[in-house]
């Protein structure tokens, strides 16, 4: 029976320009998705849009357009940049949709019938910038924009119900919020006492979003719709051998900046419709521009989109897995991008490929050549291909992403100086058999560095794989049949230039 991998990114904010944190967390899914496609998994990826809420309805206004339409007009740009980035999703939910609406529909019913949400007047601080009302302490801080004073009656859900369970669940569960730093982080929130959650906004203040079932004068609170998405998707209230099949999800990928919404009010919601958790919540870091968060403001934020057309998709991606020690945050710099790319792409992987394919098609008439019987080299370096998916499918389960490519690019140096050490076009001069046996080992290798990194950069493994003659995904020694003949390449990274100071 094969196993089942659900992996899910946050639903993007509709109104954002996507930018490098967009495509890390959602480049870092699709590399997730992948390996475990290649380790023979069954896997469901979602990610998708949040389109509801005040600030779309406001910025909708100012475009002079109705708010479906406002949506409808840049949902695009996220969707044409995971296709440029070669984001191979599952599936993809926009809030506005019928299917997820009808779905947060239900579970607000079945939670308002189990007494879990009732009706409150409220006075509070209100920030229009965050969407939520905010506490005296956090309006002291004067971190909130666009906050005013705001009494009305709402409809409340009794997220303190649960808070006693859920910290029980976190303590018992340690892998539950990772890494180990967010889990403590959100221990420490729920010493405090834990308010109930406002899911509400009357439609006389912010129509747009879905209508609660029991209450037409109402629509819910934007998070409250959002987060269903995990659930919705999936199948439930529709499918139920669907919803059975892929809940609970295994990894929730998440901004850290979103680590209390999905590690207190998911966990509650889903307790108050008696649901499993989800098996994992990981929350990653930011990307730094020189040590700095980006902003619009600042006028840091990083364009995937320039990067991709300046350097191409699989460079992009496998710099952004390199680079960021999953949890923690990461800076980009162009120097450092460009070091990344020379270095390992130009230098190692693209380098050992000229040299592998241009000895066979020099010396060999452009055919893979019989090995013969393996000295003890060859048999060390086919030892280290062989453990090589092992090692690296307990470091992508470990969520180890960084130090699984960093794995594989060592073995890449390896070979090549393997290469250096053998030196085959010296041999092919005086003792033949001893040449092929060195250039069979090194073809092979690379095709199984070629299988364990296209989960990271599809399109140049894919190349790669297709010059050696081999499409498949086994990453067990032997598959490269003798006889097979190359075919010709263009160079697979072309060394960035960069200008000395």
């Amino acid at each position: 029976m094969k196993s089942k991998f659900f992996v899910t990114t946050p639903i993007y904010y509709v109104n954002d320009a996507p930018h490098i944190g967009h495509a890390y967390t959602t480049i870092l899914a699709d590399v997730l998705a992948r390996f475990h496609r290649v380790a023979g998994d069954e896997v469901f990826f979602l990610t998708g849009l949040d389109e509801h809420g005040q600030k779309v309805k406001q910025a909708a206004e100012k475009r002079n357009m109705s708010a479906q339409a406002h949506c409808d007009d840049l949902a695009p740009r996220f969707l044409n940049l995971w296709q440029k980035l070669d984001i191979r999703y599952d599936d993809f939910v926009r809030t506005t949709q019928e299917r997820h609406k009808r779905i947060v529909q239900m579970v607000l019913q079945k939670v308002y019938e189990a007494g879990d949400i009732y009706v409150d007047e409220y006075e509070g601080w209100y920030s229009v910038a965050e969407e939520r009302f905010i506490t005296e302490t956090e309006y002291a801080t004067g971190q909130f924009r666009d906050v005013k004073k705001i009494q009305e009656k709402n409809y409340f859900f009794k997220m303190s119900k649960y808070q006693k369970k859920l910290v029980e669940y976190i303590e018992t569960n340690p892998g539950f919020i990772q890494p180990e730093h967010r889990k403590n982080e959100m221990l420490g929130f729920l010493r405090q006492p834990l308010g109930d959650l406002c899911i509400s906004r009357p439609k006389a203040r912010m129509d747009w979003g879905i209508e609660i079932p029991f209450d037409r004068d109402y629509v819910t609170y934007v998070w409250f719709d959002a987060l269903v998405n995990y659930i919705s998707i999936p199948g439930y209230g529709s499918d139920d051998v669907k919803f059975k099949k892929w809940w609970p999800a295994d990894v929730h990928l998440i901004g850290k900046d979103i680590l209390t919404t999905h590690c207190v009010y998911w966990t509650t919601m889903l307790f108050a419709l008696d649901l499993p958790l989800p098996k994992t919540i990981f929350a990653h870091g930011w990307w730094l521009i020189g040590q700095t968060k980006m902003s619009k403001s600042l006028g840091n934020v990083v364009n995937p989109l320039d990067l991709i057309e300046q350097h191409g998709t699989d460079a992009v991606r496998y710099y952004l897995m390199r680079e960021m020690v999953l949890g923690m945050d990461a800076n980009f710099t162009q120097d450092s991008f460009n070091k990344c790319y020379n270095s390992d792409l130009a230098n190692d992987f693209g380098n050992l490929l000229n040299r592998v394919s241009g000895l066979i098609t020099k010396n060999h008439e452009g055919k893979i050549p019989d090995p013969g019987v393996l000295t003890p080299a060859e048999e060390e370096i086919k030892a280290q291909a062989n453990a090589l998916q092992g090692k690296v499918t307990a470091l992508i389960n470990a969520f180890q992403v960084q130090e699984a490519v960093s794995l594989i690019i060592e073995f890449v140096r390896v070979l090549n100086k393997y290469m250096e050490l053998q030196a085959p076009w010296k041999l092919a001069k005086t003792d033949m058999k001893a040449a092929e046996r060195v250039l069979y080992t090194a073809a092979e290798s690379l095709r199984i560095v070629s299988v364990m990194l296209s989960p990271v950069m599809p399109e140049k493994t894919k190349t790669v794989l297709d010059v050696l003659g081999s499409l498949g995904t086994t990453a067990s020694w032997g598959q490269i049949p003798v006889g097979t003949i190359l075919k010709s390449h263009p160079a697979l990274f072309p060394r960035i230039e960069v200008e000395k100071k």
